[in-house]
């Protein structure tokens, strides 16, 4: 005859539970994202200023560019960013990391913004 089993041998091991990264290293990823995401907002207020200063009708001339005119990749691009960054929040967050979760979530909401002040001015 068999021995009786206990519980114990019935129940499947515990889950492992994902360890969470120290404080410092959640700090330090989140200050070089926030020195790259400053960079990448920089960049995109500059281009956004250069496109729109170039987009802008001369006085003298009739206005010939429309809103189709604008190619798909350009709409990829400006919308893309902050689909991108919104992945990147969500992982981090998913990552047991606050810090450069709420890092990459305010650069998210600074994508979202710039991108519809660009898709205002390409639709201008």
């Amino acid at each position: 005859m068999a021995a009786p089993t206990t519980g114990s041998e019935d129940t499947p091991p515990p889950a492992r539970v994902r360890e969470r990264p120290s404080r410092l290293v959640d700090i330090s990823v989140a200050l070089l994202l926030l020195v790259a995401d400053a960079v990448i907002v920089v960049v995109d207020v500059l281009l956004f200023v250069m496109v729109g200063m170039g987009r802008a009708p001369s006085p003298h001339s009739p206005p010939t560019a429309s809103a189709r005119d604008v190619p798909v990749v350009t709409w990829l691009v400006v919308w893309g960013l902050p689909a991108l960054a919104a992945t990147g929040a969500v992982v981090h967050a998913r990552l047991r990391m606050p810090f450069t979760a709420v890092t990459q979530g305010l650069f998210t909401l600074a994508c979202v913004l710039l991108a519809v002040v660009w898709t205002r001015m390409l639709l201008a």
